[in-house]
Formats: C-alpha cells, structure tokens, sequence
C-alpha cells in the first residue's frame, strides 16, 4: 500500500528525521489557508499522488504570493496529473501539500528497501538525487551504494557512518544522516515498510539534512497487523474495480488491454497474460481468484471484467488443484447465469477431474469456447478479441 509524501513526513518526523514545515489541504480555501499560517515568503504547491516524476509533469510549483498558492491550487485539485510512472490515465488529485521552500546546496538520494534476492533489508544512496533517479538506476547502475543490513544485528549505526562519508558528508552531516537512516529503520520495521524512500535527501546551504519528499510502501500482506492503515488508505489513487475486488478477496490490477483474464493463481495469471501478448494480444486485467475460485468469486470476477468496456472478450484459465474443476465449472456456469456474458468466453479447464468438467461446461447452453491447453486457450482469446 502506497502513502502520500505528506503522510510518510509526518511518520518519519515522529522518528526524528528532519522535514521542511508542511501542512496538507484538501480544497483551494485550505490551500490559501496553510500558506499564510506557514507565514512565508515563497511556498512550494505540491500535487499529493501516488506517483513520483510529478515536478516533470507540473505537479510541484514554488509561487510567491497568496493569489499563485489560490492558482495553483484550483488547477490542480480534482485534477489528474499524468506523470511517467502513471500511464496515459494519470491520478486524481485530491490532496496537496503547502511547503516552505529550503534553500538547497547540494541534492542526495537515500532509500530503505526489502531486497528479496538476499532476503535483506537494503538501503540505496548516491550523491545524485532528484527527479532523474530511474534515469540514473538504469544507466549507471554503480553510481549506487548498496548497504545490506544483516538481520541478525539490525542496522548498526557505523554502517551509516560509512555511508556518509562514502557520500561526501563532513561529520556533522554524517552524524545527521545517522540519526535519519536510524529514524528510516525504526519505521520500517514498525509498519512492515517495502520501501522507505527520502528523494530527495537535501543539503541545505547551512549544512542541515532535510527529507525534502518522501515515498512509503507498505507490505499489503502484513496490513491485517496495523489497523492504522485504514486512515492512511486512499480510495482516489486506485482503480475503482481494484478497491471493488479488495473486498471480495480478489488480486486485480487494471491494464490496458481488451482480453479479460480470470486465473486461479498469481503465476497462472502471469504466465497467462504473457501467451495472450506472444500471440498479438493485450491483457486488459491481472486477476487472481484464489486457489479455491468458489462461485460467489467467480461471479464477482465476472463483474468487475465485465465493468471494463475495453474488454472484447474473456479468457477463464483455471488449474483445479485445490478444488476439482467439475465443481469450478459449475461455478462458472452460476455466475455466468447470474451476470448475463454478452461476450466471447475462452474456458480452459485442467487438473482433476477436467472432462467432467469440460462436460458440465459443454451441456450448460452457455455460448463458450472450449480450449485444449494454455496455447491454444490465448489463440482463441486474441482471435475472439479481434472479432
């Protein structure tokens, strides 16, 4: 689960790391409110989405007066802001940040992740921070310095005093980015955190360390152990039919293709939506049902491909491993019944029990088309989609 940059300041403030003053808003007059209670000179208007290249894509403006803050405000809340990690659809934007500018000598990168070749948390720092990080990944991959922590010790505060001076810092500053990179430890492992990202990590003029953004992502499979998660969550920044299928048990992710895909089990899913591409066609979703894919899910799955009007046809691929595919099959046929497919359904059915399965299928006077194989189940998909 994704934060805005205003909720992951307020958390890394709690844990002692240095952030410039900041007040979310929500509406214009909150906007004009914030700036004159921050009592500045200049402030820095900042979009709050779950994406990052929002400064290359107008998200983030520095104004200097009251009327530029109100400007700017209206035209960016309940907008939304294409950036290039968003896609063509881009993120609503319901909140913004009201920040004081900081004077900036030099700009750094520092972030904590889950490494998950090592099975280690890692932090990764370069002295190049800013909006090109992805650039610089990509390119230089060893302008990066890595530091894996061994969960036998923790994070031992002399590896960050390694770091810094590796980054250029003098010693104050080391002692600086040792109390931060302790504060992003901390808060790790208190939310069970897959990322901590503070991009840019700031130099100011006077020598300080200031978290001048920050990104945090927490693990969705440890989320049942922080009920506080509820109040970081926001509805704005996902798919409608992904907060639908949250409820419902259900893994989906909105692409943007025309095949809908119904999978029980996320490397089934995967490997799905590859054969769909290998053979000409575009997966409109990722969705898992589950290993079970009992009827009640099934007919929610059906719903929520149904409710995207890109799909031109269906493909159902289910393994009946954990549960027989005669009783997946009339699991089908209920919800298909029920929400009335209009569209062309691809089945491929395989595991126990299959031809009874098939059979089921075959005699159910439903209009679907049966596949012998994952293969031959993507040709039929991309052939339907095509018309």
């Amino acid at each position: 689960m994704n934060l805005h940059e205003y909720q992951a300041k307020r958390l890394l403030a709690e844990e002692g790391v240095p952030v410039p003053r900041a007040i979310p808003a929500f509406s214009v007059r909150e906007a004009v409110n914030q700036a004159r209670e921050l009592g500045s000179s200049a402030w820095v208007v900042k979009a709050q989405v779950h994406a990052g290249g929002r400064g290359k894509a107008g998200g983030v403006r520095v104004v200097h007066s009251i009327a530029e803050v109100e400007k700017a405000a209206q035209e960016l809340l309940g907008k939304r802001l294409v950036t290039a990690q968003t896609g063509a659809q881009g993120q609503h934007v319901a909140a913004l940040l009201i920040e004081e500018p900081s004077s900036i000598a030099r700009e750094l990168y520092l972030a904590l992740m889950v490494d998950r070749g090592q099975a280690r948390i890692t932090f990764l720092a370069t002295q190049e921070g800013g909006m090109n990080i992805e650039e610089l990944a990509a390119t230089r991959p060893d302008a990066l310095k890595k530091l894996v922590v061994n969960p036998s010790t923790g994070f031992l505060p002399f590896q960050a005093r390694q770091l810094g001076f590796e980054l250029g810092l003098d010693t104050s500053q080391v002692q600086q980015l040792t109390r931060i990179m302790q504060g992003m430890y901390r808060l790790a492992q208190k939310l069970d955190s897959l990322m901590v990202e503070i991009n840019p990590l700031a130099v100011t003029s006077d020598g300080r360390l200031l978290a001048l953004d920050a990104k945090l992502v927490m693990d969705d499979n440890a989320l049942y152990r922080h009920p506080e998660s509820d109040e970081l969550f926001d509805s704005t920044q996902q798919d409608g039919r992904e907060i639908v299928a949250r409820q419902f048990g259900l893994n989906y992710i909105s692409l943007e293709g025309n095949i809908g895909c119904m999978v029980n089990g996320a490397g089934l899913a995967m490997a799905t939506m590859d054969m769909i591409k290998l053979h000409g066609g575009e997966p409109a979703n990722f969705l898992d049902v589950g290993g079970g894919a009992a009827a009640d899910k099934v007919t929610q799955a059906f719903k929520l491909i149904l409710s995207d009007t890109r799909v031109k046809a269906i493909l159902v691929n289910i393994f009946g491993g954990i549960t027989r595919c005669d009783l997946l099959a009339e699991g089908i046929i209920q919800a298909a019944a029920e929400v009335g497919i209009h569209l062309p359904v691809v089945v491929r059915l395989e595991g126990t029990r299959k031809e009874e399965g098939m059979a089921l299928l075959r005699e159910s006077g439903l209009s679907l088309i049966s596949a012998d194989g994952l293969t031959d189940a993507a040709v039929k998909a991309v052939a339907a989609a095509q018309g």
